[in-house]
């Protein structure tokens, strides 16, 4: 098992739009390993690339029966929407009520960068727009509306674990060409 540090509110890499995903090589296969591995040990129902400090469009996800991982995802989203509670492993102990599509429709690829279709409703939807988010450097607290959203502000601001050291950016040979995010 290789288990990584989870990047907490606060760290710039949860905040930066992740890159397209262009080598489909062992590095990428690693990768979704420790996404799994670290979603597990947490528990959590989805991690993205980002929340590891890795800016690559990478996440994982693992609701009811239903586990995999989606590389450069692209998202439909249904009009009818849905409401209810959502938290995040990089804003521990917290979780609000947010608004997002009912169901989704993703497509992308598997980490052989083989054509995936991933289709799902109340949960697995909202878990797959709450990755692509982070990918984009969103959180769900953005989402919020606006007394939720200061609600959620304070408790951050009041946890324990708010303004911990973060961990280094971990370097990628993929399009940042060995750069740091």
């Amino acid at each position: 098992m290789s288990i990584k540090d989870i990047r907490l509110f606060g760290d710039p890499v949860l905040r930066t739009t992740a890159l397209e995903v262009v080598d489909f090589d062992k590095e990428l296969r690693v990768l979704v390993k420790d996404l799994q591995d670290t979603m597990t040990a947490a528990p959590g129902s989805g991690l993205a690339a980002p929340q590891i400090g890795v800016g690559l469009r990478v996440f994982t996800y693992a609701v009811d029966d239903v586990v995999g991982h989606l590389v450069n995802p692209v998202l439909e989203l249904s009009e009818e929407e849905q409401c209810g509670p959502e938290g995040c492993l990089s804003i521990p102990g917290l979780a609000y009520d947010t608004r997002r599509a009912l169901t989704v429709v993703a497509r992308g690829q598997n980490m052989w960068g083989e054509p995936v279709l991933l289709e799902g409703s109340d949960v697995l939807a909202r878990c797959v727009q709450h990755e692509t988010d982070h990918l984009d450097g969103i959180l769900f607290v953005d989402r919020l509306d606006t007394e939720a959203r200061k609600a959620a502000m304070r408790a951050i601001r009041e946890a324990d674990w708010f303004g911990e050291n973060r961990p280094d950016v971990r370097l990628s040979p993929h399009a940042t060409f060995g750069r740091a995010i």
